[in-house]
């Protein structure tokens, strides 16, 4: 188990299991964590030999205790008797059976049965242990069991045998939640299973339409009927509620023949939608749940945000009055220098004036000589 923290991690003890468990702090050992490529917390795995499963179930205890105990036992069971393989049947909804010896399709089987046995068991067993009702068209033969029928594998129809195996793995109807909608992606197939002009439908149920909201981005009565592709996640919507068997067929006929809307897809412009819609969904959730908790994380941040938006522009303001006032005095100044420029050309001005008449006083002055110098001259 690989966790973001120590103290968020999974306890399982099941008396009797050969699988021992552990955790380990994915970001203490990051280098540990890219080589198992762990991309989300926490996560589950499970080594065995060279090979690591990665558990993408329910977080429930069973249902992790039942993944250990499968994917850690034989990649292939044995089962050796009628009452064995009746045993089964009551125990698994859909069973996989390898019928016959030695043979290349025994050696497809094996290594389908290591890559898919994260998700159903596997099983061989000789021909005399079938009811009387079960007839091979050949052997070797790759047979599934499920909903009260059985279904042969056919190498030139069925393109290749993990394919088939990923596809037939599912019950005709069963009940839908988000885990298997992940895994119905995996396959490539449509959600409702019957084989309609070659093209697969897998017919469920779900519990609510709070995960259909979510999908669609919109609000789903119920009940309603809806087909979703998982392989493009597109999603088709009846014109009107159906109630009848015939409106069902003619629905899904419009899918087929391309009359039916589609809606949603995996663009780019539906995945910002879809970002915008689930960030909407949390916060609305979250002020449902509780209003004070929700106030004071959104309510903070955006108060700091406005007290920085407050102090940049009053900052701003005050820098430019004082500018303003700079140049206002700068101004001042440069009158005052102006004025006393005037006054003293004014003061030039007069003392040339007065320049004349005090010379002529001086001349007088210097004619004007005492009868003393006169002599002395």
């Amino acid at each position: 188990t690989y966790t973001k923290r120590q103290d968020n991690h999974l306890n399982l003890f099941y008396s009797g299991s050969p699988v021992r468990v552990g955790k380990m702090d994915a970001t203490a050992y990051s280098g540990m964590a890219s080589e198992f490529g762990v991309r989300g917390y926490p996560t589950i795995k499970l080594l065995k030999g060279d090979l690591a499963y990665n558990y993408k179930g329910p977080r429930t205890k069973d249902d992790i205790v039942e993944f250990a105990n499968r994917v850690a036992g034989p990649a292939v069971r044995s089962l050796p008797s009628k009452q064995m393989f009746e045993h089964m049947m009551k125990r698994h909804d859909v069973l996989f059976v390898y019928v016959g010896g030695e043979s290349p399709l025994k050696e497809k089987y094996n290594d389908v049965a290591s890559e898919l046995i994260v998700y159903t068991y596997f099983f061989s067993a000789p021909e005399e242990v079938f009811p009387e009702s079960v007839t091979l068209p050949e052997l070797p033969a790759v047979v599934v069991f499920k909903d009260g029928a059985y279904f042969t594998y056919d190498e030139y129809e069925d393109a290749s045998l993990s394919s088939w195996v990923n596809k037939e793995r599912f019950q005709g109807y069963l009940q839908i939640d988000g885990f298997t909608l992940y895994e119905l992606g995996e396959t490539g197939g449509v959600c409702i299973k019957v084989v309609i002009h070659n093209m697969d439908f897998q017919f469920g149920h779900m519990d609510g339409n709070d995960y259909i909201n979510s999908l669609i981005m919109g609000e789903v009565t119920v009940p309603s009927v809806i087909i979703l592709n998982t392989s493009n996640e597109q999603y088709f919507l009846p014109s009107e509620p159906i109630e009848t068997m015939e409106q069902l067929v003619q629905f899904i006929n419009g899918v087929l023949n391309g009359s039916a809307q589609a809606n949603g897809g995996d663009g780019y412009i539906q995945r910002i939608k879809r970002v915008a819609f689930d960030a909407r969904s949390t916060i609305m959730s979250v002020f449902r749940s509780s209003p004070l908790l929700a106030c004071f994380l959104f309510g903070l941040p955006l108060g700091v945000i406005s007290l920085m938006c407050y102090g940049i522009c009053t900052a701003d303001s005050d820098d430019g009055s004082d500018d303003i006032d700079a140049l206002k005095r700068e101004g001042l100044t440069d009158e005052e220098e102006e004025e006393e420029e005037e006054e003293e050309e004014e003061r030039q001005r007069a003392t040339e004036l007065e320049g004349p008449e005090d010379g002529e006083n001086e001349e007088d002055d210097v004619g004007e000589k005492d009868p003393e110098e006169k002599k002395t001259d």
